[in-house]
């Protein structure tokens, strides 16, 4: 975080005891609000606040959950990218259940998402595997993602194999990499407030319309 970063994380923190929760017209979009929220987050200087939780279950109900980078959102869903071989792969096959989790806690804020899953379209997937570093998509290939290494060299030796078997060539896309879409039906909004009497702004969604209501925090 660079010296300017820092400052404005300084004259910022606690922020969010003091900021009133906009007026929200019940016809409101909860996408609206989640792009107010997010605009704020990245002008409060904190580091990454595209990250976020994603939290699963295995078959036999043991959840778990990692930080994952948001990569694109719009009112079809919440994006991020990973190995279709990982465990949070394997936990989120097509239309299971899903938890997001965004906490800013210099704003004092936080954004709760459930949902269901859905992969990216081949093509979206490849626009964005594109995008990225060269050494990122080497390193896509590279790495069999939650699996164990069986030598401690196994990692860069597949690294080298990669970099030599795309020398001077575009990398493709891997078959086993791409998007998933988190297509919500639920969405809180949580804001910090003084004697813990905090804010829970709820959209939950009903038939294609979405329900406005708040909880007790």
């Amino acid at each position: 975080m660079t010296l300017l970063e820092k400052l404005r994380c300084l004259f910022t923190f606690g922020q969010g005891v003091a900021l009133p929760l906009p007026e929200i017209p019940e016809n409101k979009s909860p996408f609206e609000l989640f792009k107010l929220w997010f605009d704020d987050a990245n002008k409060s200087g904190i580091l990454l606040p595209e990250s976020m939780s994603v939290s699963s279950c295995d078959s036999n109900g043991q959840p778990s959950s990692r930080m994952v980078l948001l990569k694109s959102w719009d009112e079809n869903g919440f994006v991020f990218y990973t190995n279709y071989g990982s465990r949070k792969s394997q936990e989120l096959p097509e239309g299971s259940k899903v938890a997001l989790l965004f906490h800013w806690g210099v704003l004092q804020r936080q954004v709760r998402i459930e949902g269901t899953v859905k992969r990216t379209s081949t093509q979206q997937s490849a626009a964005y595997f594109h995008s990225r570093d060269r050494g990122s998509q080497i390193g896509a290939w590279a790495s069999k993602q939650s699996q164990k290494l069986t030598t401690s060299s196994e990692l860069k030796e597949r690294e080298t194999f990669y970099k030599e078997k795309f020398k001077n060539k575009e990398v493709p896309l891997p078959e086993f990499w791409g998007g998933i879409n988190v297509e919500p039906h639920y969405i809180e909004f949580w804001q910090g407030r003084a004697s813990r009497l905090h804010d829970r702004l709820c959209f939950d969604k009903n038939n294609e319309q979405w329900d406005l209501f708040n909880l007790h925090p």
